[in-house]
């Protein structure tokens, strides 16, 4: 297994503070797919050589036909649908990262972060992780393991719920200014 820690990139599917059930293999899960840059030619140099080390170690060069990539290009890749990925996507690759274990979760100084709300889809950082190889029912690639996460800086939310007071239109102050008794 190769252990790589990106640049900065910016999270989507960010699931950190509780697992979720993996549709596919029924097992709770940590994860997030990590946005990167194609400017960041050193994070993708970096990924490349993590996956061609744990490659190299279960294959020892001799690799199956079809394997699977999981560094994923945003400008070409589409939803599962057909349809094209949303514009966050755009001009990055992309992987997806996952563990049943909870990642260590930590801000810009190495400060902990405990709360869910404080790290979300939208937010920018780092990821810690370690790329493995796996063969299993016929099918045959490289992954990646989710082993901790930084938050660097907040970013737009992907994916928010709207508010009750931006879906109604209500003031925020409507109460405060009313003459109601309460």
């Amino acid at each position: 297994m190769s252990k790589f820690v990106t640049g900065k990139g910016r999270f989507s599917f960010l699931n950190w503070a509780s697992p979720k059930i993996n549709e596919l293999s029924g097992k709770e899960e940590f994860s997030t797919e990590f946005i990167i840059p194609k400017g960041d030619t050193q994070t993708i140099a970096g990924l490349k050589a993590a996956m061609k080390g744990a490659l190299d170690k279960k294959w020892n060069g001799k690799y199956p036909a079809n394997l699977r990539n999981p560094l994923r290009d945003g400008d070409t890749e589409t939803k599962q649908d057909g349809t094209p990925l949303p514009d966050q996507y755009k001009g990055s690759f992309f992987i997806r990262c996952k563990s049943n274990e909870k990642p260590g979760v930590i801000d810009a100084e190495g400060q902990p972060i405990l709360a869910a709300n404080d790290f979300v889809s939208g937010d920018w950082g780092r990821v810690s992780v370690t790329a493995y190889a796996y063969s299993q029912a016929g099918n045959n690639g490289v992954a990646f393991w989710l082993n901790n996460i930084q938050l660097l800086e907040k970013g737009d939310a992907l994916g928010s719920k709207a508010s009750a007071v931006d879906d109604f239109g209500v003031a925020k102050t409507a109460f405060q200014d009313s003459n109601i008794p309460f």
